[in-house]
């Protein structure tokens, strides 16, 4: 795959649903708007996507709904990773022959294994496909972060590891890390209200959870920064920075949900447990935050 693919915005996918099941029609309807406004790809089956709750069954037909809606126009990177190598050796093997085009690797979560452990883990992965790797840290919620050295290692022994997905919130592990791996290799900022300064830092994009909602403005901001023109993207960054800091008032992805049934995206703004719907007081920012946004302007200001 030409790397210049894993760059732009990459939609985090909330699953839609309803009455206890996966709302498909909702998610289908969701895949198209997110195609016909020019993200990258998008990504079924992570946190956003509640991939904890969901069975085995459900998560290999979600990420199958994406690639048959899609058809090969936009690219799929399906969420496969779990804490346990074999559960995520058998979703990638199916994703994989059921036609996603890459794959996004968190680390493994609650066991903390080490550095050691988590290049064992992901070399196994990738001994198991030859598609595009992204792999994906988030220290917050699975208690271990994906040291650069280990990032280093396993990108020379796996070429096909072609990108990571920083959640670490600092600047300064993608500057580490776009220095010393080589240039091919690609880093996503893995929060919305962090694209811009991971951007300047040389970041290539975003998988992004406020695209859900606002995909077209997500993608206008980010194809700014790759364009270099820092100053409008700056402008829409700064427009939208308390929308991608609120949308997290709530665990992900209660309160991107919320909106878009407020919108009428997905007729349900349905959680699983052990995720609840918003407090109160939330529900009201939430409503205030609508009652302000204008989903039909494409553009900044």
């Amino acid at each position: 795959m030409d790397k210049n693919r894993l760059h732009g915005v990459h939609t985090a996918l909330v699953t839609p649903m309803l009455d206890g099941v996966v709302a498909y029609k909702d998610l289908e309807r969701l895949i198209l708007r997110q195609a016909e406004a020019g993200v990258s790809s998008v990504v079924p089956c992570g946190t956003t996507g509640e991939s904890p709750t969901l069975s085995e069954a459900e998560h290999l037909q979600v990420i199958k709904t994406c690639i048959d809606v899609l058809e090969g126009d936009t690219l799929v990177i399906a969420g496969t990773g779990a804490n346990s190598t074999s559960e995520a050796l058998a979703l990638t093997k199916a994703a994989d022959k059921a036609g996603a085009d890459a794959f996004l690797l968190v680390a493994p979560y609650y066991n903390k294994p080490s550095q050691e452990g988590l290049l064992v883990h992901f070399s196994a992965l990738a001994e198991a496909t030859e598609k595009p790797i992204v792999l994906y840290s988030i220290p917050s919620r699975c208690g271990v972060e994906i040291a650069t050295e280990t990032v280093c290692r396993l990108r020379e022994k796996y070429p096909h590891i072609a990108g990571l997905k920083e959640a670490g919130g600092q600047s300064a592990k993608v500057s580490e890390t776009i220095s010393i791996i080589d240039e091919d290799f690609v880093v996503l900022s893995g929060d919305d209200g962090l694209t811009l300064p991971f951007m300047s830092c040389g970041a290539k994009g975003v998988v992004s959870v406020a695209s859900n909602l606002l995909p077209e403005i997500v993608c206008q901001l980010v194809n700014c920064a790759l364009a270099n023109d820092y100053e409008k993207a700056r402008e829409i960054h700064l427009a939208n920075y308390s929308l991608f800091t609120d949308l997290f008032c709530e665990p992900n992805p209660v309160p991107v949900k919320t909106l878009m049934q407020i919108f009428g995206i997905i007729e349900s703004a349905e959680v699983r447990l052990p995720l609840t719907g918003p407090s109160v007081a939330n529900l009201n920012l939430l409503q205030k935050i609508a009652s302000n946004l204008n989903l039909s302007e494409k553009v900044c200001g």
